[in-house]
């Protein structure tokens, strides 16, 4: 078969010789075939598998005409919202509507709909009623279950129960997609599909099922906080492919039942996936829009491995990747990094080498294909386990070799480094590797925030973790001769973060003498843990109350007083400063992080006498600097 992109149209059909489709893949995204996006990856595994698979890129969702334009497919249609949550994708954290989709062709934001997966599957139930539909896709796998949305401030029902559609698949969904499409091949109706792990149907009665946990129904945590944290909490605790038991939760008169989490695919299995003919752009009909901008990000970018043992409490990458590492072979990787160099456009520069956590390329203990991973224990917060195994010298290995093939100059590492694991390796010489050959000028890391109070909640290392880091780093750039700067990216407004906890994060970067350019505002995303203690005010895993700061006022503080030295946020910097009782924290000195008003005297800052300004410092004041210093 000749290389070529899948069907968008009649005519593609036609020129393959095909009547009509076994799947239609309807995508809120545009169609762009390369590995780093969903709806690339699951119809090229089906097409791997001998199924014909049609595209529908971000359709018309105001009728079904063009829902129905290549045909009723016949085993069924697939649904995914994107490589994001259509409503992140679209709303900014202060519920604002984004100017740019970079997924959609040209950047312009508004081709897809609001909840894109439900308006998708609502209009192929009316123009096809009986037809086997599965979703999928981050959007659906991070709302399996009853879920707190951020956008309407509500709980909200499974997506599963909302969109009318028949099957869920969660997490990455290769092996899961196969065997649904080779029961429906085999003429087994969609209703009797129900043992498949990866996935969540719906259903009226209970009696096929054994050994489950049940967790609070909708109807219970729609009314009740304490009753979501702990349905959160049980559904939480399963998330393992070996020890997970199958979850369920009533909604009215169904039950939404999750079975167990799909086993880790081997490196076989995931090198077979990254080594199908992808065309690796956008589609030309694009072309007319300048293309789709998110492939630049990823276009000469190798994905080495899959999932994350780091478990933010704000990041869903252990909802949906899971906490196993599965990691490609070196020789499908090389293979790849081979295939970039002959793509037009590269100029010598792979933008990146890793996965959600570039420097986890392996299971972070080796029993954990018995066992499964531990149900109350995290691999590396509040303090690496025991049994973590660290390693860094087969990554180091593996760039090593990547720089080594001819035509590429340089080798970067942009998807983020877990600085906590990297202190834990004592013998690898990692850190010299990586600020030697694999960043140009600066190094892109996220502590997240500082106050211990907050990153024990978030799950991540403690401060002294983040500033033992950065005294090495410097050491390290010293030491070879280069002047490489940190570039720390903070989060505000996350659950346990009040005014105390975000001026001390200010104070923090003050001393770094480093302004943030960018501040993420935290946003309660479905799924995460974190967004469970930002609606319900509780920790779910311990049922102790956390702070959170709701108010548009607290939260505009906070981001203020992260880019305290932006003029156009003194106002709110001092008002936040008033509220706390850090009045000593504006002033003149060097210490302070604003001036006073014009005219104004405050203790610390600035007095007033004869014209001329007089700088004192308060006993809160006058101490020395505890760090040096660093960044930029």
């Amino acid at each position: 078969m000749t290389h070529t992109f899948l069907p968008v149209s009649r005519k593609d059909m036609k020129d393959r010789g095909w009547k009509d489709f076994d799947f239609l893949f309807i995508s809120g995204d545009a169609y762009v075939d390369h590995p780093s996006f969903g709806h690339a990856i699951i119809s090229r595994v089906l097409e791997s598998a001998g199924f014909k698979v049609g595209i529908i890129a971000q359709p018309d969702w105001h009728d079904t005409k063009d829902f129905a334009r290549l045909g009723r497919p016949k085993l069924g249609v697939l649904v995914a919202a994107g490589n994001l949550d259509s409503m992140l994708n679209k709303l900014t954290a202060s519920k604002k509507s984004r100017s740019t989709d970079s997924y959609s062709p040209g950047g312009k934001a508004g081709r897809r709909p609001d909840r894109a997966t439900i308006v998708y599957c609502n209009r192929i139930r009316e123009l096809w009623k009986d037809i086997p539909i599965v979703i999928g896709g981050i959007e659906a796998s991070l709302r399996r279950f009853a879920h707190y949305d951020y956008w309407s401030d509500a709980v909200r029902r499974s997506i599963l129960i909302d969109s009318q559609a028949d099957l869920l698949v969660y997490g990455m969904g290769e092996k899961q997609i196969v065997h649904i499409a080779e029961l429906l091949r085999d003429g087994i109706p969609v209703s009797e599909i129900r043992d498949i792990q990866g996935t969540c149907y719906k259903t009226e009665s209970l009696e096929r099922l054994w050994d489950y946990v049940e967790c609070p129904s909708f109807e219970k945590v729609n009314k009740d906080k304490k009753a979501f944290a702990e349905a959160f909490r049980l559904q939480y605790l399963e998330q393992d492919p070996i020890r997970g038991k199958t979850v369920i939760q009533q909604h009215e008169h169904f039950y939404v039942v999750q079975n167990p989490p799909t086993m880790p695919m081997t490196a076989a299995e995931l090198d077979a996936v990254y080594e199908l003919p992808y065309m690796r752009t956008w589609h030309p009909m694009y072309e007319k829009y300048g293309g789709v901008p998110a492939i630049k990000e990823v276009e000469f970018s190798i994905t080495t491995h899959r999932g994350c043992f780091g478990s933010c409490a704000f990041c869903a990458i252990a909802s949906h990747q899971g906490r196993m590492i599965q990691s490609r072979s070196e020789e499908s990787v090389l293979k790849e990094a081979k295939l970039l160099t002959k793509r037009p456009g590269f100029k010598g520069y792979i933008h990146d080498v890793g996965g959600p956590t570039a420097n986890f390329n392996r299971p972070s203990c080796d029993d954990q294909l018995r066992r499964g991973t531990c149900k109350n224990k995290q691999c590396l917060a509040p303090a690496p386990c025991k049994n973590l195994h660290v390693d860094h010298e087969s990554y180091i290995d593996l760039l090593r070799k990547i720089r080594a093939i001819p035509g590429i100059k340089k080798v970067f590492i942009r998807s983020g480094i877990r600085f906590d694991y990297l202190l834990a390796d004592k013998k690898s010489g990692f850190l010299e590797e990586l600020c030697r050959y694999h960043i140009s000028g600066q190094l892109k890391v996220a502590p997240e925030h500082v106050s211990n109070t907050v990153l024990e909640l978030m799950g991540k290392s403690g401060r002294r973790v983040y500033e033992r880091f950065m005294r090495e780093y410097e050491e390290m750039n010293k030491k070879i001769g280069k002047k490489q700067y940190l570039v720390p990216y903070f989060i505000s407004s996350h659950p346990g973060a009040g005014l105390k906890e975000a001026i001390e994060l200010a104070e923090f970067v003050r001393d770094l003498n480093f302004m943030p350019e960018q501040v993420q505002d935290f946003i309660p995303t479905p799924g995460s843990l974190s967004t469970c203690m930002y609606y319900t005010e509780l920790n779910p895993l311990t049922g102790e109350p956390v702070y959170v700061p709701k108010s548009n006022q607290e939260r505009k503080m906070q981001r203020a007083l992260l880019q305290y030295r932006n003029p156009s946020n003194h106002k709110l910097v001092r008002e936040a400063l008033r509220i706390a009782g850090r009045e000593d924290l504006i002033g003149c000195d060097e210490k302070c992080l604003v001036p006073p008003e014009k005219g104004e005297e405050k203790q610390g800052g600035v007095k007033q006498s004869g014209g001329k300004q007089k700088v004192r410092r308060s006993s809160r004041q006058n101490f020395r600097r505890s760090k040096p210093k660093r960044g930029r």
